[in-house]
């Protein structure tokens, strides 16, 4: 199963923010499982979408988060093979859906921000296909696993929650970043303007204090008989 990106009107190249893959990652675990992840420029007036070839009875999980940009909202639309919509959501942020594949075809979701006129945003999201085989041979049997393997299962399932806590954190920690960036940028134009305002009022106030204090002479002009 490959994972296609079809570029929306004016985005013309892949960008990763800090922390992010900001490209393609397929992981194949024993050809049961398939997860991507992708960090992408959407700018504003655009639509993306990506399609996906998915197995009859395949478990799907969609999960994407804005990072930057505007309102950090996007909207965000999947549709089975059939065209039928899975899943719609206007102007979210964050969120997630899971659903089993009814049929065999391509799945189709996309993410819009025409809605937007002249900001871009950054998103994220991450799709998996499949779930994950059992990491022993044994694992599914009526027999007990013995103390190793059932130690190797749980350390494989705290792996598999670290890595997604440290995800989540790093889109967290990439998000608040652009926040902070955004407010200095607004604070340092605000005292700007401020000091300008400052000094244009303080210049005036000099002349008009000048005008005050300063001697008018008045010229007298005799007129002889």
């Amino acid at each position: 199963m490959l994972l296609r990106g079809l570029l929306g009107p004016g985005a013309a190249a892949w960008s990763a923010i800090s922390g992010l893959r900001g490209m393609v990652l397929l992981l194949c675990v024993g050809g049961a499982v398939w997860a991507s992840e992708i960090t992408f420029e959407l700018p504003d007036n655009a639509k993306q979408c990506f399609y996906e070839e998915i197995a009859q009875g395949t478990k799907c999980t969609l999960e994407f988060q804005v990072i930057t940009g505007g309102h950090y909202d996007v909207d965000c639309r999947l549709e089975d093979p059939d065209g039928i919509v899975l899943y719609k959501e206007m102007k979210k942020q964050y969120d997630s859906f899971t659903f089993t594949a009814s049929r065999n075809g391509t799945y189709k979701f996309c993410f819009s921000n025409e809605f937007s006129t002249f900001t871009h945003k950054t998103v994220y999201f991450d799709f998996q296909v499949g779930e994950d085989p059992p990491l022993f041979p044994s694992e599914n049997r009526v027999t007990a696993l013995t103390q190793m393997e059932s130690a190797c299962v749980s350390i494989h399932e705290a792996l598999k929650s670290v890595i997604d806590y440290q995800t989540h954190f790093r889109l967290r920690e990439a998000q608040g970043r652009s926040r902070a960036e955004d407010l200095n940028t607004r604070v340092a134009y605000w005292s700007i303007g401020e000091a300008i305002i400052l000094l244009v009022v303080s210049i005036g106030q000099v002349f008009l204090l000048k005008s005050f204090f300063s001697d008018k002479r008045t010229t007298t002009t005799r007129v002889g008989s």
